[in-house]
C-alpha cells in the first residue's frame, strides 16, 4: 500500500497555507496526486429568522459562501501553479451541519487526508466537523498537523499508540507506508489490562505483524502516571524524540468525548506533533 491520492480541505486559503505546504511536501514525497477541496461555509441557521426573511437571508448567505469558495480556489491555484506535482482543485458550498456530504465523497476515495488541528485559534466548529466527516463518513485516515509543522522532519521516528482496539489496528494499517519508511517505530502501550488477551506479551503480535512488513519496532509498556492517557503519550513522544504519533480515533462516542473528554480530543487539543488517526 502507498499513498497515491492525498486530499486536503480548505475553508480559508490564507490560514491554510501551512497545511497546503505540508500536503504538497507529502504528495511529492509519495509521488501522489493532491486534491484540494475549497469549501465555502454557509452559516445560515434556518428557523432563527422572522417569517419571510429566511429565503432572502439563505440566498445571500449561499452567495457569500460561494464567493468565498471561489476566492479560496483562485488562491490555492496560484499557490500550486509552480509546483512539480499532480494536483486538482474543486469547490463546494455547505452548511456546517451538512459538511459530511462533499467532504466524505472525496475522503472515501483518498488514501490520506491532511488537515490542520481543529482546536485552538485557527480551529472552530467547521474544522471539527470536517475532521469527523473524514473519519466517520469518509472512513479515511487523517493526518492532523500542529500549529507549527516542519515538513523536513516528519515520520522518521514514530510513536505508535497501541491499546488492542479496532481503531488502533485501523490506524496501524493506514500508517503502514510511513511505518515502513521510518527510522524508528515505538509501539507505546499505556497501562495495559492485566487480564487482556495480550497480558503475557503486550504488543507482541503487533510487533510480529510489523516485522513481516520490514518494520522493526520497539515496545514500551508505560504506567499511567499522569491523570490523562494523552498526557502520558505526549510525554513519551517527547522522550523518544518522535516526530509523528499514530493512534486510533474516538474509541468512545464523539458525544462522550465532547462532554467528558477523551484521549482523541485531548491529544488533538494539545498536539505539538503531527497525529495520524483512523477510525
Amino acid at each position: 500500500m502507498a499513498y497515491k491520492s492525498i486530499l486536503t480541505i480548505v475553508t480559508d486559503a490564507e490560514a491554510a497555507l501551512p497545511q497546503i505546504d505540508a500536503a504538497v511536501a507529502l504528495t511529492r514525497r509519495e509521488d501522489a496526486h493532491l486534491d484540494v477541496l475549497c469549501i465555502g461555509i454557509d452559516r445560515t441557521q434556518t428557523g432563527y429568522y422572522y417569517a419571510g426573511a429566511t429565503a432572502i437571508l439563505t440566498q445571500e448567505a449561499y452567495n457569500q459562501a460561494k464567493e468565498e469558495a471561489a476566492e479560496a480556489k483562485e488562491k490555492v491555484r496560484a499557490r500550486l501553479n509552480s509546483e512539480d506535482i499532480r494536483w486538482g482543485v474543486d469547490t463546494a458550498v455547505a452548511q456546517i451541519g451538512a459538511l459530511g456530504g462533499p467532504v466524505s465523497m472525496l475522503a472515501r476515495y483518498s488514501d490520506l487526508v491532511v488537515l490542520a488541528k481543529p482546536y485552538g485559534e485557527k480551529g472552530g466548529p467547521a474544522a471539527e466537523a470536517i475532521v469527523e466527516a473524514c473519519l466517520f463518513e469518509g472512513r479515511a485516515p487523517v493526518l492532523i498537523l500542529p500549529d507549527k509543522f516542519d515538513a523536513s522532519r516528519f515520520g522518521t521516528r514514530i510513536a505508535l499508540a497501541w491499546n488492542q482496539s479496532d481503531e488502533a489496528l485501523m490506524a496501524t494499517r493506514a500508517a503502514m507506508p510511513l511505518l515502513k519508511a521510518a527510522k524508528a517505530v515505538n509501539i507505546t502501550i499505556i497501562d495495559p489490562p492485566t487480564h487482556g488477551a495480550e497480558r503475557s506479551d503486550p504488543g507482541g503480535l503487533l510487533s510480529q505483524l510489523l516485522s513481516r512488513h520490514g518494520v522493526h519496532a520497539e515496545v514500551s509498556v508505560l504506567a499511567r502516571t499522569l491523570p490523562r492517557t494523552s498526557d502520558v503519550l505526549a510525554r513519551h513522544a517527547r522522550d523518544i524524540d518522535a516526530d509523528l504519533v499514530v493512534m486510533g480515533a474516538y474509541g468512545h462516542s464523539r458525544f462522550r468525548e465532547a462532554i467528558l473528554g477523551g484521549t482523541t480530543r485531548n491529544t488533538l487539543e494539545q498536539a505539538e506533533l503531527p497525529v495520524l488517526m483512523a477510525h
